[in-house]
């Protein structure tokens, strides 16, 4: 498996500039459609009713990147740098934007859902670089590997991150709420359209990827579905479990775990095919397939747990 995974952390993936480009508006088009959704009253919902608001801040800021480098270290003999990482940096990212559907589809709390991911999407502007640094740090520190060339190069500058996260999340949240508030029937008109055409264009955007690099995918798939398979399997549970801890309803329990399991690997995406970040003679495979891979799955795994959970109320109703 090691041997394996070593091979795809120097595999340089077909992706232009034009590529990165447009992989960029997309971010920008997908932030701008969430924050569409933003109102103050989601503030307010935080004043008045906090914990399950914290609850959510925490399980994705907090508890998620300290899982994630703790099963980064229990099979560090297994992971690569690249993986490893890989698998860091997706963590310090914020919850997808599909994940207020798939929270509605499980019949969770949709008024916590859209409060968490205007929150937490808020928040990584700041969250993300920082969690991306500390715990990339720590790996860097004292993982296995630290003769790997990526190591050996790698300088993780939380502030350029910041600045590159500030453009990426920050205009359009700032563009999508400054367009909610003063154009709300224009913003009525288009969110839904804008909400759809941004997750067909991403996905159609990771299967080009995908197309352009199949014989990569195939060669590394069967590993990097076990570690995501594993890798979000937990990031659902942690969710779920804190939820059950502080006794939340089944609602809200429902939708930490989604909101937690949901991440916005786009923006992971984004950051490893940049290159004032990560230069582009650095072996990033890897990390690459393994933000990729996790676009689709959490995905596929999100609306499974979705309809499974809906069966479950409508069982339950019966």
């Amino acid at each position: 498996m090691f041997e394996a995974l070593q091979l795809m952390d120097a595999t340089r993936l077909n992706f232009s500039d034009g590529g990165l480009f447009i992989l960029n508006i997309a971010i920008a088009f997908i932030m701008f459609g969430v924050a569409l959704e933003i109102k103050t009253g989601h503030f307010l919902e935080l004043i008045k009713n906090p914990k399950p608001v914290i609850l959510g801040v925490v399980s994705q800021f907090v508890l998620l990147p300290f899982i994630t480098t703790s099963l980064v270290f229990l099979l560090w003999d297994n992971l690569t740098v690249g993986v490893a990482m890989g698998m860091i940096l997706v963590a310090a990212c914020p919850g997808g934007n599909v994940s207020n559907f798939i929270s509605t589809l499980a019949k969770g709390n949709a008024a916590l859902s859209v409060s968490l991911t205007a929150i937490a999407t808020i928040a990584a502007i700041i969250m993300t670089p920082l969690n991306f640094y500390i715990w990339g740090s720590i790996y860097s520190t004292y993982g296995p590997h630290a003769d790997n060339a990526l190591l050996k190069e790698l300088y993780i500058d939380p502030i350029a991150m910041f600045r590159i996260v500030l453009i990426l999340l920050g205009v359009p949240i700032l563009l999508g709420m400054l367009t909610n508030h003063f154009l709300p029937k224009l913003t009525e008109r288009i969110k839904k359209p804008i909400w759809a055409f941004s997750v067909v264009f991403f996905v159609v955007m990771l299967v080009v990827l995908f197309t352009n690099n199949f014989e990569h995918f195939i060669k590394h798939i069967y590993w990097i579905f076990i570690i995501v398979l594993i890798h979000n399997g937990l990031a659902l549970a942690t969710g779920f479990s804190i939820a059950s801890i502080f006794k939340q309803n089944t609602a809200n329990r429902r939708t930490l775990a989604i909101e937690t399991g949901i991440q916005n690997s786009a923006l992971g995406l984004v950051l490893i095919f940049n290159p004032s970040i990560f230069p582009e003679h650095l072996p990033t495979g890897g990390m690459a397939i393994v933000a990729a891979w996790w676009g689709i799955w959490h995905i596929v795994a999100g609306l499974s747990l979705a309809f499974f959970w809906r069966y479950r109320s409508r069982k339950s109703a019966s």
